[in-house]
């Protein structure tokens, strides 16, 4: 049937706007509808509020990097949590994302440091050993004298055969693997475990 002479390809409040719109919907948990109102929220917000939200957008991508030793978050070159001299550095927690390191800290029982992955083991989505840091975790091992790796990967498939493989590479070095205990349900994520779930899990933690 032919196209309606009212139809168009364009969105009817302009290109710009439909870009909005787009980019918004490319957010995680966004979808077409929700873009919509996100873009027609910042058509109705002041212009200075607005570019407050655009200038802090650019400062973040600007100014944030990854910790030189643990691959966290930072805005230098290394994290609060590698530069504060209270951490123990001999336990070593290795979690998948940063934002997994916020949710742990917020369970206040953890006194050493971490180390970042950047995902988990995915063969089906192209992710082994070489995507992520685990060669700077071996060598963190070998030679910061540290004596437990924690293993606080998601409980999910992926997360498990990731701290499967990991032990396995470290059941040469000398060092003691624990797993965080099974207060957090199988194929959770740890981002939306609460405080004392996670302060149980992180307490009692177990040999792998």
């Amino acid at each position: 049937m032919a196209p309606s002479k009212f139809e168009t390809t364009d969105h009817p409040y302009g290109e710009s706007v439909g870009q909005l719109i787009n980019e918004f919907a490319r957010l995680p948990g966004i979808g077409r509808k929700s873009a919509e109102r996100l873009a027609h929220h910042v058509l109705a917000t002041a212009a200075d509020e607005v570019m407050g939200l655009a200038d802090a957008i650019r400062q973040v991508k600007e100014s944030i990097r990854f910790c030189a030793i643990c691959y966290n978050l930072t805005e230098a070159e290394l994290c609060a949590i590698c530069r504060d001299a209270r951490r123990s550095r001999h336990v070593v927690c290795v979690v998948e994302q940063p934002r997994d390191i916020v949710s742990l800290e917020a369970a206040g029982v953890y006194e050493g440091v971490y180390h970042v992955l950047g995902g988990a083991l995915a063969p089906l989505s192209g992710i082994g050993p070489e995507q992520l840091r685990i060669e700077p975790l071996l060598r963190r091992v070998r030679e910061d004298g540290v004596t437990e790796v924690v293993m606080a990967t998601n409980p999910t498939l992926e997360g498990d055969g990731t701290a499967l493989y990991l032990s396995n590479l470290l059941d040469n070095l000398n060092v003691q693997v624990t797993r965080l205990a099974r207060g957090i349900a199988s194929g959770s994520v740890l981002e939306f475990a609460n405080r004392e779930m996670l302060a149980d899990a992180m307490r009692g933690r177990q040999q792998f």
